[in-house]
């Protein structure tokens, strides 16, 4: 079973997702520049209000070069030495092949993503085991028992966020996760322009007869309205949750709420921009995926002004033309707006976010239409 989420969203004046040279991140579609927020940076928001809201907290992950750290602090809670539980768990991890950076000693050698469940477990194991491997020259038996444990700990964990998103092992590529959850580059439904806010700073201290700024500077800006599209593997969640289904529940809802709620963080406090979304569609559908992207590979434009209204009547006709060739075999399509454009060639107005949660719930795993 898939969920998917479209979402059209329009931003004022923002930069949420900068460059290297700290310019907002664009693209070409359609031949035309469009403004664009990569998925990478959307799903970090989402995993920071997963943080923040999720109902099971112990039900999630970290993702850190810093785990060694981390661990070795839990193991002084439970009466080792600090210093020499570092390096038991340096040993420890070695033995399934993560090394320290080279770089720095004190971290892995990559970002870890790993379960709060699963780094409980990895301070366990060290622990029991922790003479062994804090000895000058751990035994192989040692390694070979401590190799064992990590190996079965790192394939039972559920973390709801590990198992959207999912990771990678670089060094131990059999305990890698598959992520459930697949979220598209938003991209502006129309074409877009860079622009630029001149900035002066004074001094408060400069004496009254000094004239002029003590710095000036530039900020690069757009503002867009964006298509967001995003789905959800609900079989393959399952999976990743070990079967848990009040935790795949819980993750789900989460889910939708996060894609809704959570913005990226950056320039917000220049910018300010906590515009909510002007139109979420959910979809439920036995199996098969489908963007609606193309929906804007002709720019948006309306002579009298404003792209919100005419982005979803673009998205609307778009997908009755897709579903008219394809067919539509969702077993629920529901929708919330706050744009005076009839959407109703989408499905259901389900009038509040609260009701299309509800409902979209209600087809996942209650069976029926909702």
């Amino acid at each position: 079973m898939i969920l998917e989420l479209h979402l059209i969203q329009n931003f004022a004046p923002s930069n949420l997702n900068r460059s290297d040279t700290g310019s907002p991140k664009d693209c070409i579609f359609g031949g035309v520049r469009r403004a664009r927020i990569s998925s990478q940076c959307f799903k970090r928001a989402m995993r920071t209000y997963f943080r923040d809201k999720f109902e099971k907290p112990e039900n999630l992950a970290e993702r850190s070069t810093r785990l060694m750290d981390n661990i070795a602090k839990r193991l002084a809670e439970k009466g080792r030495d600090e210093e020499q539980g570092r390096k038991a768990v340096l040993a420890a991890l070695e033995t399934v092949g993560i090394k320290a950076s080279k770089k720095d000693p004190e971290k892995t050698a990559y970002l870890l993503f790993m379960g709060r469940d699963e780094i409980a477990s990895i301070a366990d194991v060290c622990d029991e085991n922790f003479d062994g491997l804090v000895s000058d020259k751990v035994s192989d038996d040692a390694k070979k028992a401590v190799k064992k444990a990590l190996l079965v700990l790192m394939n039972e964990g559920k973390a709801a966020d590990l198992g959207l998103f999912g990771r990678m092992l670089a060094d131990l590529p059999e305990r890698n996760r598959d992520a459930a959850s697949q979220v598209a580059h938003a991209i502006s439904t129309h074409k877009v322009g860079l622009e630029f806010d001149f900035f002066t700073a004074v001094d408060d201290l400069r004496p009254e007869d000094t004239a002029g700024s003590d710095h000036l500077g530039t900020v690069e800006f757009n503002s867009a309205c964006f298509y967001r599209y995003a789905n959800v593997n609900v079989e393959k969640l399952r999976e990743n949750l070990q079967g848990d289904e009040d935790l795949l529940k819980a993750t789900i809802s989460a889910y939708i709420k996060a894609a809704v709620e959570a913005l990226p963080t950056g320039k917000q406090n220049s910018f300010a921009t906590h515009e909510k979304p002007s139109l979420v569609y959910a979809v439920v559908r036995d199996s098969g995926m489908m963007s609606l992207a193309n929906a804007f590979e002709k720019p948006v434009y309306d002579a009298k002004g404003g792209v919100v209204e005419k982005s979803i009547e673009n998205l609307v006709e778009h997908y009755g033309k897709v579903t008219g060739v394809y067919g539509d075999d969702a077993r629920s399509k529901v929708f919330i707006t706050t744009s005076a454009a009839d959407a109703s060639g989408l499905g259901d107005n389900a009038g509040s976010f609260n009701a299309l949660l509800d409902r979209t719930m209600s087809a996942i795993f209650g069976g029926g239409e909702a």
